[in-house]
C-alpha cells in the first residue's frame, strides 16, 4: 500500500517551490516590455548594471530610456522596437516566485505569443491608454481563453498620455470587460498604469489617485494557485524506452498525477497492462536509494513487472482512470498557417509524445478575433474555428476540460508548426470499451455447414447491406420494402430495423454517444452472424458515426471478405426536418431531445459509400429499384438477371 501521506508531502513540496507563470500579452507597441521592465526594476529584481547596460545602450542609439531594453534581449528587437522573442524572467515578491512571460504583440510573431500562453497559469493583458482596444487586444485575449488560461489582470498602460483621465480608463474598461465576458472571462482586475514612471506597478501613484483598486504587484499576488495536477488522474506520456544493463526503463514526465511501486498500470492506445517494478531517478548522490514515489512535473524512468514491448507515444494511466481512446473529437483551434485550413486538409497532430496524421473532417465554425461567428468554410490565418479532426489510428487523450495536461494539440505542416488548440468529446464516445475484449476462457466454434453450402443452397451470398444516414431519410421505409421485393424473388433476406432492436436487443441503452456506439457494436455483430448464416441482412440505422460503421464491417468481413456494403440513403436536413413523421426534431429543435443526430450530435457521411440512394427527390419505388439492382449484381450467382 503507497505511503499516501509521503506522496501528499512530495506534492505540496512540488507544488510550493513552483513558480506562478504569468504571460504578458497585448498589441505591439502598448507597453508589455516596458512594463515588464519597469515592475523587475520597482522590485529589485534586475541584475547588477542591467539598468547602466540599457542605459549605454539607449545613449549610443541616440534615444530616452527605454525599460523594454531590460527583457528585449535580441539586436533586432533593439534596432526595430518590437518584441520577437519570447523572455522568461524570474521574480519573487512579498508572497511567492514567478516566471514573468514577455510575449510578442505583433501578429507575424503570434506563434511565439502562443508558446509563452500555453505554459502559463494567468495572464496580464496590456492596453494602450491613447490607442484603446485593439484587433491584437482582442485576438490575445481570445488566445489565451482557448489556450486555457483563466486568470487575466488588465493594465491600462500609458495612463501619461491621456492625461490620466479617470473617464477614457472607464471608457476602455467597459469596452474589454464586456469582450471578455463574451469568451466566459471576467479579469481579476483592470489596473490604470503608466509602465515608464512607475505608477500602479508597486506602489500606488499620486497621478492616478481616484482608483481604488489594487495596484499591479497586489493584483499578481491575489491570483489562486491553480489547482495541482497530482490530483488529477496519472498520465505518464512515454518520451522513450531504453535498455539499461538488463532492464528496459520507460522514460518521461509525468504530466498529471502520481505514480508508487506496485501500482497497476495500463498502456494506452496498446491497452496493455502491468505493475510498477521500480521508478527511477537520477541522483548526484551514488548511495541514494531509489524513490517509491513520483509525482506530477518529475521526469522519471521506470520499470515493469511484464516484459511488454512499448514505444514512444504511448500514455500510462492507472487501471481505474485511463483516458479517452479515438479516432475522432472536437478541436477548438487556432490557425497559423500561411493558407486558409479546409474540410479535407491533412497534417500532423502532436499531443504530448503522440505523432499521427490527422485529416480536418469539418470546419464547423469560424470565430474572428471580434467573436463574430461567420458561415466561412475555411479559417483564415490567425482566426480561431471549432472543427472536428480524425485520425486512422487510435490516440490517448482526454477533454481540456478533464485534464489540460494531455488535452492540447498542436498541427504542424512541412516540419513548421501552424496550429493548435484544446480537445472537447461532446458528441463523441470514448472507443475504448468497443476495442477492448472482457471475455475470457472462450473458443471459436467451428460449423460443419460451410459458406459455400450455404450460398449453393440460396442460390446466393450472404452479407451485410447496411443502410445509414439521418433520421426521416427513409432507412426503414427503403429497408421493408427491398426486404419484401427481394423475399419475393426467392433471396434468404432479413431486417434489422434500429427502433425494433430497442424493443430488445438494446433495450438497456440510451442515446447519449458511449450507449450508441455499444448499440451499433451489437447490430454489427448480429447482422455479421445472420449474413453467415447466408441471409442478405438489411441493417437500417443512423449509425451517425464512422467509427462505429467501420467496426460494424470489421465484424461482417472477419467472416467473409466484401461482405459489408455500406449505403448512404442520403437526404439533406431540410428534408428530414419537412417529413419528420414522429415529430422527433421539433422536440429536438426545443430541447426535449438532447443529443438528437444533425442538431445537437454530429452525423458523420460516408467517405466511399458502395451505393447512394438519395431520397429527397426519388420516389419510394425508384430507390427499392435501385437497391435492387446494386443486389442482383452483387449477390446473384444463378440469379444475375433477377
Amino acid at each position: 500500500m503507497p505511503d499516501q501521506t509521503t506522496i501528499a508531502a512530495q506534492a505540496a513540496a512540488t507544488s510550493a517551490t513552483s513558480p506562478l507563470r504569468v504571460v504578458f500579452v497585448g498589441h505591439v507597441d502598448h507597453g508589455k516590455s516596458t512594463l515588464v521592465g519597469r515592475l523587475l526594476h520597482e522590485m529589485g529584481a534586475l541584475p547588477d548594471g542591467a539598468v547602466a547596460r540599457v542605459e549605454e545602450s539607449c545613449h549610443r542609439r541616440g534615444m530616452a530610456f527605454e525599460w523594454a531594453f531590460v527583457t528585449d534581449a535580441l539586436q533586432v528587437e533593439r534596432d526595430q522596437g518590437v518584441t520577437v522573442d519570447l523572455s522568461y524572467i524570474r521574480f519573487r515578491s512579498a508572497r511567492r516566485p514567478y516566471v514573468l512571460i514577455d510575449a510578442p504583440g505583433h501578429r507575424e510573431f503570434i506563434r511565439n505569443m502562443v508558446t509563452g500562453a500555453g505554459a502559463a497559469d494567468a495572464a496580464v493583458l496590456v492596453i494602450d491608454a491613447a490607442e484603446g482596444v485593439r484587433e491584437q487586444s482582442r485576438r490575445h485575449g481570445l488566445l489565451v481563453q482557448l489556450l486555457g488560461v483563466r486568470q487575466i489582470v488588465v493594465a491600462v498602460n500609458k495612463m501619461d498620455l491621456v492625461g490620466h483621465a479617470e473617464a477614457r480608463f472607464a471608457e476602455i474598461v467597459r469596452e474589454f470587460a464586456a469582450y471578455l465576458g463574451g469568451l466566459g472571462l471576467k479579469a481579476q482586475a483592470m489596473i490604470p498604469t503608466a509602465a515608464r514612471d512607475g505608477d500602479n506597478l508597486t506602489t500606488r501613484s499620486p497621478r492616478l489617485n481616484w482608483y481604488r483598486g489594487p495596484i499591479l504587484v497586489e493584483a499578481l499576488d491575489r491570483l489562486d494557485k491553480l489547482p495541482a495536477p497530482v490530483d488529477l488522474p496519472l498520465r505518464l506520456p512515454v518520451q522513450d524506452v531504453y535498455k539499461f544493463d538488463d532492464r528496459r526503463i520507460l522514460a518521461g514526465r509525468i504530466a498529471s498525477g502520481r505514480l508508487a511501486i506496485g501500482d497497476t498500470v495500463l498502456f494506452s492506445p496498446c491497452n496493455k497492462t502491468t505493475r510498477i517494478k521500480t521508478i527511477e531517478a537520477w541522483s548526484p548522490l551514488p548511495d541514494a536509494m531509489p524513490p517509491r514515489h513520483a509525482v506530477a512535473g518529475q521526469a522519471v524512468g521506470v520499470t515493469l513487472t511484464d516484459e511488454l514491448f512499448l514505444e514512444r507515444g504511448e500514455t500510462m494511466s492507472h487501471v481505474e482512470r485511463p483516458p479517452v481512446e479515438t479516432t475522432v473529437f472536437r478541436a477548438r483551434l487556432f490557425w497559423l498557417g500561411a493558407t486558409p485550413l479546409a474540410a479535407g486538409r491533412r497534417l500532423t497532430l502532436k499531443l504530448a509524445t503522440q505523432s499521427c496524421a490527422v485529416e480536418v473532417q469539418s470546419i464547423d465554425r469560424v470565430i474572428g478575433a471580434d467573436l463574430t461567428p461567420s458561415g466561412a468554410a475555411e479559417v483564415a490565418p490567425y482566426d480561431v474555428a471549432e472543427a472536428v479532426l480524425r485520425t486512422r489510428r487510435l490516440l490517448a487523450l482526454d477533454p481540456y476540460s478533464d485534464n489540460p495536461a494531455t488535452g492540447r494539440f498542436v498541427l504542424a505542416e512541412d516540419g513548421e508548426i501552424v496550429g493548435g488548440g484544446t480537445i472537447g468529446m461532446q458528441g463523441y464516445s470514448d472507443q475504448r470499451p468497443l476495442v477492448t475484449p472482457r471475455a475470457q476462457n472462450v473458443a471459436i466454434v467451428e460449423h460443419r455447414v460451410s459458406t459455400a453450402a450455404r450460398t449453393a443452397r440460396s442460390g446466393h451470398a450472404g452479407g451485410v447491406l447496411w443502410l445509414t444516414g439521418l433520421s426521416a431519410a427513409g432507412k426503414s421505409t427503403l429497408a421493408i420494402a427491398v426486404e419484401q421485393r427481394l423475399f419475393q424473388l426467392g433471396y434468404q433476406v432479413f431486417v434489422l430495423d434500429g427502433d425494433n432492436l430497442r424493443h430488445g436487443l438494446s433495450a438497456d441503452l440510451g442515446f447519449n454517444p458511449a450507449e450508441r456506439a455499444e448499440n451499433i457494436r451489437r447490430v454489427g455483430e448480429v447482422a455479421a452472424l445472420f449474413a453467415e448464416a447466408g441471409f442478405i441482412t438489411i441493417a437500417a440505422f443512423i449509425s451517425p458515426y464512422r467509427a462505429d460503421r467501420e467496426r460494424a464491417r470489421a465484424a461482417a468481413e472477419r467472416r467473409a471478405e466484401g461482405s459489408f456494403h455500406e449505403i448512404y440513403v442520403r437526404a439533406d436536413l431540410a428534408t428530414c426536418e419537412r417529413r419528420d413523421p414522429r415529430g422527433l426534431y421539433k422536440k429536438a429543435r426545443t430541447g426535449q431531445i438532447p443529443e438528437f443526430t444533425g442538431i445537437s450530435a454530429p452525423y458523420e457521411p460516408p467517405e466511399a459509400a458502395a451505393l447512394i440512394v438519395d431520397t429527397a427527390d426519388a420516389t419510394v419505388e425508384g430507390s427499392v429499384e435501385q437497391v435492387l439492382r446494386y443486389v442482383a449484381a452483387k449477390f446473384s450467382l444463378h440469379r444475375a438477371g433477377s
